[in-house]
């Protein structure tokens, strides 16, 4: 007799995760992996819940379906006795329409491929995905699980760009992303900190943001009307002076597709170092390039947190999570000692150690670093619509 499980898939430009959960009220974890390299040099990272890990070279993987094939076959090999009631999949934009988990069908795909252009790094791949395994396993209930979600209860004044209203009423508005881990990051400290009214959740990593977190709700973020938006990122450039767009254009001949590139991909902590996309490398470099690409990053984020923390009137919590923010001490202690003014203390030992709470006993505001597990919130969802499809 085969198992119910729900698959969930988080697919990025150069990365897949992927984890298996029971199809039942506790969700209970059955596997996590990951496809890391996607585009250089691959390698697979799985695990069966207690079982030995499994780390294996995978060569050159040239595209993300490569990949998601990949982690098809671990799991056919590795929990053969399963099957898919459902497999859910992040989703980065979900325009002005969807503000909920959704089952997908044609017409559904359909919409959503409108807005590959406000999320070129992963609309195009996200949609690839579920167009396969829709066909590959039509048994299986396909969700979209979409980052912009959490933030849809926006006010006016934080959704809107200050440009024609007309550009407005057709999309171009600010959305925010993250939402996902930002969902189980702000459910996570609802249930340890429960006072914690007024929280910035950040979430750094090759992709970054921050949120504004009021009674749990999302009321602002750095991401606005596309994930090129906010802090620096690994290739990204964060947000930029549009004139500077224009002068790029003008003065040194670069087309709009030019600068789009440049800016999704060769900017960023890789633009600024010249060395690396990624904050482990950049860190264990002593070359002038890194340190100053690395205090571009901090100086940004520390910015924008403050900037956050104004939105919300005050702080209750300040929450790291993401590649960078859950396992960079030293960024986190960049950041916490140009905070103390608002009573912000991160204690060394804790915040070396990576413990859960990074905060001194005399700091005001409590300070937390917690990896964060969308996977489980596409679980969840996946889970409410089988529970509604089997209800009806």
């Amino acid at each position: 007799m085969s198992d119910a499980a729900i698959l969930a898939l988080n697919a990025g430009s150069s990365s897949l995760k992927f984890a298996l959960f029971a199809s039942n009220a506790a969700l209970d974890r059955m596997a996590t992996g990951e496809v890391s390299g996607i585009g250089t040099s691959a390698r697979l990272h799985a695990q069966r819940a207690g079982a030995a890990p499994c780390e294996r070279a995978l060569g050159a993987l040239a595209k993300p379906s490569d990949a998601l094939r990949v982690a098809l076959d671990w799991i056919n090999t590795q929990c053969s006795e399963i099957y898919f009631a459902a497999i859910g999949h992040r989703v980065v934009h979900g325009g002005t329409r969807y503000r909920a988990s959704v089952v997908v069908d044609e017409a559904v795909l359909q919409e959503l491929e409108t807005l590959d252009p406000l999320a070129p790094q992963h609309q195009p791949i996200n949609l690839a995905g579920i167009r396969a395994l829709r066909r590959d396993f039509p048994q299986a209930l396909p969700v979209a699980c979409f980052d912009t979600a959490f933030h849809g209860g926006w006010d006016d004044a934080t959704a809107r760009i200050a440009i024609p209203r007309r550009y407005h009423d057709a999309g171009v508005r600010r959305y925010g992303f993250h939402g996902l881990s930002y969902e189980f990051l702000s459910a996570r400290l609802c249930e340890e900190l429960p006072r914690a009214s007024r929280a910035v959740l950040a979430h750094l990593g090759n992709g970054a943001s921050l949120c504004a977190l009021r009674e749990g709700r999302s009321i602002d973020c750095t991401m606005g009307f596309s994930v090129l938006d906010g802090l620096p990122m690994g290739t990204r450039s964060g947000a930029i002076d549009p004139g500077a767009i224009f002068h790029l254009h003008r003065r040194h001949g670069l087309s709009f597709e030019q600068i789009e590139h440049l800016l999704y991909y060769e900017s960023g902590l890789q633009g600024v170092s010249a060395i690396s996309s990624d904050m482990r490398v950049l860190l264990a470099s002593d070359a002038a390039p890194a340190r100053e690409a690395i205090a571009l990053f901090v100086r940004r984020c520390v910015r924008e947190i403050g900037a956050m923390v104004a939105v919300l009137g005050g702080i209750d919590a300040l929450v790291f999570s993401g590649g960078i923010g859950a396992h960079a001490a030293a960024v986190r202690a960049a950041i916490g000692a140009q905070l103390e003014f608002l009573g912000i203390a991160i204690a060394a030992a804790e915040n070396t150690a990576g413990a859960p709470r990074i905060s001194r006993a005399d700091s005001r505001v409590p300070v937390f670093a917690w990896p964060t597990d969308e996977e489980r919130m596409i679980a969840r969802h996946c889970s409410v619509l089988l529970g509604d499809r089997v209800g009806s």
